[in-house]
């Protein structure tokens, strides 16, 4: 997804998978911190990504779709946790990983408002 124009319907489905799913696969952002393992490279950029395309979709809708509501409450609330832990276990984690989450929570609350804020 990095570097390409991402239609609503995939950046949806990137995040219900990145957060609803989470326990089912592997590979996502929450399984890979739960496990004391650094994101792909690339993930939280197309994690980001999709946050700004759904924003752009529904910023002017009055309501979410609840599994999308719940991944991205999962998401943000559950990626800081495991950062937490993670930390206070020991793990070094990338340098820029805790910015990186804050910007996903910065970008999730963006969308439960209806107005972008940068940061």
């Amino acid at each position: 997804m990095e570097g390409v124009l991402v239609d609503y319907q995939t950046a949806h489905n990137l995040l219900i998978t990145q957060g609803l799913d989470a326990d089912q696969a592997t590979d996502t952002l929450l399984a890979r911190l739960r496990e004391g393992v650094p994101p792909v490279p690339g993930q939280v950029t197309s994690i980001l990504l999709a946050l700004k395309v759904v924003f752009e979709a529904l910023k002017d809708s009055t309501q979410l779709d609840r599994d999308l509501a719940a991944a991205l409450h999962l998401l943000t609330v559950n990626s800081r946790q495991q950062f937490e832990a993670g930390h206070q276990a020991g793990l070094e984690w990338p340098p820029l990983l805790n910015e990186d989450l804050e910007r996903i929570a910065i970008a999730v609350q963006s969308i439960f408002l209806g107005e972008w804020i940068d940061y």
